[in-house]
């Protein structure tokens, strides 16, 4: 059965959390619950936080009490809101991020949670659980000496005032007739409303009427007396019932200046067990545990963040945040933060030195009674209506490590005295942080150098240029990066462009890559660093504050390309910082490299050093494989053009060719082969192979098949053809290349026969298939060309029947090998011997098929294969 209700709502603006982490903290001290307010107000602060800073909606806030304990409900307006689940295959979230952490919070610390959905809101709430207690006391204080104890008249006097439940007064003690000089009679059953001057609490709303229904109320206003003056109270408001069922509120009002009489103990942190443990053994408690708490945590984050909370519930504060100093001590950044939006100051940077937008106060203590006054003094705080702040340092031997700041939304909240206690604490704390700060840097050296040398074995593995811009972006992402974005600049004068994108949601990356093809490219500038660019998050605000007053029916009525949500998410995902390297290589920029945060969030410096000796090492493994990609495009265009174009059609004789380049295909082959019409009836056809590979063996070949058609067509016969080519190789010189090769000229004959002329030089012999299986040479072996200056070659006839068949290969197919074992003349014998029947095509593909089959590995010489074969029974 609900014995208590309390109700607020609190607009989406910061301050709002702090103000319903106190109505929260007021409400449950009130209905004495002091047990369980610590976790109710962390709870409430996460949800109330969800709402009004992540939904971006107000937030209602309900507290119900029953017999067991206490109900809190946080309803926001935005009812599409996912929710973490911890065994759904979702990933869970970090607990340092904003998002979700309230639901993981009231895991932890609820007796009961859900989520509750309605057509326009999202409750959620938790059930905490009052711990049973035995009768006795509830609360005691120390014995204090006589001059340390409250001041109070000569006599106490207790107004007791009961209102009934229309709000008019039923009973008015003979105290408040002395307190406020009204006879009962005056005040009796007139509203409490015309003698109490109430103050409005901000962001609450909550008026007198509002707390005369709430089961406990205390807080400070006026009442009017009778001389028309109004005398501050301090009051204690207990809603009752009487016997017959009818509601009353009890209210216990003494001289404000008084309040210690009603008002509840203040709030302390218990003890933990270190310091009672100390106390125990009548030995001081370290004071490092005393404001930190035991066991202390073991990295540097969770020291931070329990320190800024610490800090916070010490001055009783609406906010606290910590910086560390740079190496040089130039700058601050921001490492914890409690009651700000830490996501979007995490890791930010503030100058130190004073002058406009710098954080004067960091070397000294220093305390701001009203931020309004003094404009840009603490930059953290601008925009967040935190009013008075104090700031300390933190030093070690001497040195600014960083610094303290406990903020508040009212002003002239903090006095010297504060800021000697907030430095205490710091001084406290600051050689443990150090120390932690120390070695979380000297992890992520460590970790830096060993990403560094992983990345550049990966880079230096691949020349492939796609490939080489894939390893950039997937080293950064995540590890550096939430999304990144590789431009590339072909020359000097061309413009940037957009190569590669990768996001750690695959999902975003096509919204994120339509985004930057609309946005110009950063500026090819070589200054080395890191430098900020804001294009990508202007762009995706613009976008989806166009998108959303389309929704709403506020700007062009034409439908959006993408709906809201994926628009939205493209902004989410490209809202925080975004920094921009340049890729330089030889003194050139060849490329920038684009690293991207989501949503108000900053990059360590720690992470943009690591990311600019990335760019160094990856503009290098770029331009190599720019180069090997230009190198092998020529390599690749040289071979095609050492190679005929097309074949001739040959009447009454089938023509296949298969020609394959071994290696990377970076260097230009020596295996060539060549067919083409002489004059009407005749045909030539070569097929050869240069010593070695490269530009040398290039400038044979070209000029190997060019002089062979050029001497062929000028009327020489085929050893005159061969003798005037080995003597142009010859007049090459030192540039000269010895060459195989096999030439022929070939006349296709009435009866379906052809006639051949081939001139065997130093090159496999050429073998001739006939219609029964055998296969026999067709010509004999004579020197090879370039290296003999009075050659003497002599040609052989060679006449093909109908379903016969003149292979002619290179030696890559002669020669491919399989450890000790070679396919040799004999090898390619037998699986010739099976082409029996085979048109010329089937024939090479046999070969082929063969030789590949010959060994696993691949082959490391050219290969070109040359089938000629007459047709049975052609009609003439």
């Amino acid at each position: 059965m609900i014995t208590a209700r309390a109700a607020a709502t609190f607009e989406p603006v910061g301050r709002s959390v702090a103000t319903a982490r106190a109505f929260v903290r007021d409400t449950l001290q009130g209905w004495g619950c002091a047990d369980i307010v610590d976790d109710a107000v962390v709870l409430t602060s996460e949800l109330v936080t969800n709402a009004v800073v992540h939904a971006g909606t107000a937030a209602d806030v309900l507290c119900l009490r029953d017999d067991g304990g206490v109900k809190i409900s946080v309803a926001d307006r935005y009812p599409e809101r996912e929710i973490p689940l911890q065994n759904a295959g979702q990933v869970v979230v970090h607990p340092d991020r904003e998002g979700g952490r309230g639901l993981l919070l009231c895991g932890a610390l609820a007796s009961r949670w859900g989520v509750e959905y309605t057509a326009a809101q999202k409750h959620v709430w938790f059930q905490l659980d009052l711990p049973e207690r035995p009768a006795g006391t509830r609360s005691a204080g120390p014995a204090l000496p006589v001059d340390a104890l409250p001041v109070t008249d000569a006599r106490v006097r207790v107004a007791v005032i009961q209102i009934d439940r229309g709000g008019c007064i039923s009973f008015w003690n003979e105290d408040a007739q002395d307190l406020f000089a009204y006879d009962p009679e005056q005040v009796i059953g007139k509203p409490l409303t015309d003698f109490a001057a109430w103050p409005h609490t901000p962001g609450t709303g909550t008026g007198i009427a509002e707390a005369l229904q709430l089961s406990r109320w205390e807080g400070s206003y006026g009442i009017r007396g009778a001389d028309g003056r109004v005398v501050p109270v301090y009051a204690s408001h207990l809603r009752v019932r009487d016997a017959d069922g009818e509601a009353s509120t009890v209210c216990l009002l003494v001289r404000d200046h008084e309040r210690a009489i009603l008002q509840s103990p203040q709030r302390t942190p218990a003890p933990d067990a270190a310091s009672q443990a100390a106390q125990a053994e009548g030995r001081p408690s370290d004071p490092f545990e005393v404001f930190i708490g035991s066991p202390a945590p073991d990295d540097l984050d969770g020291l931070l963040q329990r320190t800024v909370e610490r800090a916070r519930d010490m001055l009783d504060g609406d906010a606290a945040y910590l910086l560390l100093a740079t190496d040089d001590e130039t700058e601050l950044e921001v490492r914890a933060s409690t009651g700000l939006p830490s996501a979007r100051q995490r890791f930010a940077r503030v100058p130190v030195e004073a002058g406009s937008g710098r954080y004067g106060s960091a070397r000294m203590p220093a305390v701001h009674e009203d931020l309004t006054a003094v404009p840009g003094a603490v930059p953290l705080l601008s925009g967040t209506g935190m009013r008075s702040v104090v700031t300390v340092p933190l030093k070690v031997e001497g040195r600014l490590t960083g610094s303290l700041g406990v903020a508040a939304e009212g002003a002239g909240r903090y006095t010297n005295e504060e800021a000697l206690r907030l430095q205490f604490a710091a001084d406290r704390i600051a050689l443990a942080v150090e120390r932690a700060r120390l070695t979380e840097l000297e992890k992520l050296r460590r970790g830096s150098l060993s990403f560094l040398v992983e990345a550049s074995d990966l880079l230096a593995g691949t020349l492939d240029r796609d490939q080489t811009l894939a390893l950039m972006a997937q080293m950064t992402v995540p590890t550096l990066a939430t999304w990144c974005a590789v431009y590339t600049v072909a020359d000097p004068t061309s413009e940037p462009e957009l190569s590669y994108v990768l996001h750690e949601d695959e999902d975003r990356i096509d919204g994120l890559k339509t985004l930057l093809m609309k946005v110009d490219a950063p500026e090819p500038v070589p200054t080395p660093g890191a430098r900020v660019w804001t294009a990508p998050s202007d762009a995706a605000h613009d976008a989806a504050l166009r998108t959303s007053m389309r929704s709403l029916g506020l700007g062009n009525s034409a439908r959006p390309s993408t709906g809201p949500g994926a628009t939205l998410a493209t902004a989410s995902a490209v809202g925080g910082e975004t920094v921009v390297l340049p890729l330089v290589a030889r003194n050139r920029v060849i490329g920038m490299l684009t690293l991207g945060k989501p949503t108000e969030e900053h990059f360590r410096q720690e992470i943009l050093e690591l990311a600019e000796d990335l760019s160094r090492r990856a503009a290098l493994a770029l331009d190599n494989a720019r180069l090997y990609s230009e190198r092998t495009a020529i390599s690749q265009s040289l071979q095609r053009s050492l190679l005929p174009p097309e074949l001739p059609v040959i009447p009454g004789v089938e023509v296949e060719v298969i020609y394959r380049a071994a290696g990377e295909g970076n260097e230009v082959g020596g295996d060539f082969y060549d067919l083409f019409p002489i004059r009407d009836g005749a045909y030539g056809f070569a097929i050869g192979d240069v010593c070695g590979t490269g530009p040398e063996a290039a400038a044979v070949t070209g000029l190997a098949r060019h002089a062979l058609r050029l001497l062929a067509r000028e009327g020489f016969g085929g050893p005159a053809v061969l003798e005037r080519l080995n003597a142009a190789i010859l007049d090459e010189g030192a540039r000269s290349r010895f060459l195989t090769l096999l030439y022929g000229e070939l006349w296709p004959q009435e009866d379906g026969s052809a006639v051949l002329k081939v001139v065997c030089a130093g090159h496999p012999l050429p073998l001739r298939l006939r219609q029964d299986g055998t296969v026999e040479p067709a010509a004999e072996p004579q020197p090879l060309l370039g290296v003999m200056d009075d050659l003497e070659l002599y040609e052989q006839t060679v006449t093909l029947d109908p379903g016969d068949v003149l292979l002619c290969v290179t030696d890559g197919v002669t020669e491919r090998r399989e450890g000790t074992r070679m396919l040799g003349d004999d090898g390619l014998t037998d699986v010739l011997t099976t082409c029996t029947g085979l048109t010329a095509g089937a024939v090479a593909a046999r070969v082929l098929r063969a030789v590949e089959r010959f060994a696993a590995e691949p082959a490391s010489d050219d290969m070109a294969i040359l089938a000629l074969r007459v047709p049975e029974f052609q009609a003439r």
